[in-house]
């Protein structure tokens, strides 16, 4: 009898990160040997694709309920999840009808971020589902964490380990400050957890920076200009390493990337343009580590 997971292909994109998943339909449930496969080049590529899906809510969190437990979205202005039918589904979309949001963070720019990382325990895995995509620009671009700590000099790598870092929870990765915070803190009352700059990664065993976002983040007991330019400079390397993966979105792809050790980002949308994608968050079974 053949295997079923004989015909799924992991095709590496020959860069930092990266990896296609070809031959599987997600509408079906995945057998155990397939899902070994994915979930090893997840931990090998951090960041993999699966292109032209067809897939409805419930078996966008069947596939993704896989990787473990999932979280419930955000709640929506009315007190309501997004997808009332499935509510670990956010829905990520610039589309207005009728002068209604139709999902979450617009069209505004997002900076290079960790999703949630100022929970306690953010989400080992996201997923992101393509619905309506633009032809061109509204891409997400990707960067690994371990790399971003293999570029710091031994020096520096030496001056943060042992220090850890507080991620703010007040404002989300395009600038927007959420319902029920003040506009501006001390970073001793700042809220937000408080995470180790460098983790051991519980799949891989690597090394990898746990810096969430730059804006408003604070070096837990150095004085606020000490914490500023530390964060600046170990940044820097973040900043002048380049893109590791530029997603250009196709009708039908699913993202799928470990939220541990990639940053993510986009550039501002066209708001001319619909963009309409469904996500899924997947709990971390610990909290970060130190290495």
């Amino acid at each position: 009898m053949s295997d079923p997971s004989d015909s799924l292909h992991i095709v590496a994109s020959g860069t930092v990160l990266g990896a296609d998943i070809e031959g599987l339909d997600l509408r079906q449930p995945l057998d155990d040997a397939s899902f070994a496969k994915v979930e090893g080049a997840w931990l090998d590529h951090q960041v993999l694709r699966f292109r032209s899906q067809t897939l409805d809510n419930a078996q966008l969190a069947a596939f993704s309920a896989r990787f473990g437990v999932l979280d419930l979205a955000p709640i929506t202005a009315t007190g309501e999840p997004p997808v009332p039918s499935q509510p670990e589904i956010a829905v990520i979309s610039n589309v207005v009808e009728n002068g209604r949001a139709k999902g979450s963070l617009g069209n505004s720019e997002l900076v290079w971020h960790q999703d949630m990382s100022y929970n306690e325990l953010p989400p080992k895995a996201s997923l992101l589902y393509g619905i309506e995509v633009p032809e061109t620009g509204g891409e997400t671009l990707f960067h690994s964490l371990y790399t971003a700590f293999e570029a710091l000099p031994e020096e520096l790598k030496a001056r943060i380990a042992g220090l850890t870092c507080k991620h703010d929870a007040t404002r989300n990765s395009s600038g927007q400050l959420r319902h029920g915070y003040a506009e501006s803190y001390s970073n001793e009352e700042r809220p937000g957890a408080i995470h180790p700059m460098v983790i051991r990664h519980p799949g891989s065993g690597r090394q990898a920076l746990c810096i969430g976002r730059r804006p408003n983040a604070w070096i837990t007991g150095l004085p606020d200009d000490e914490s500023d330019a530390l964060l600046d400079e170990i940044w820097s390397y973040v900043e002048n390493g380049g893109v590791h993966w530029a997603q250009s979105w196709q009708k039908g792809d699913v993202m799928l990337w470990d939220n541990r050790c990639v940053l993510h980002r986009r550039e501002r949308l066209d708001p001319a343009v619909r963009r309409h994608m469904h996500r899924t968050q997947v709990q971390a079974e610990q909290r970060p580590r130190a290495a």
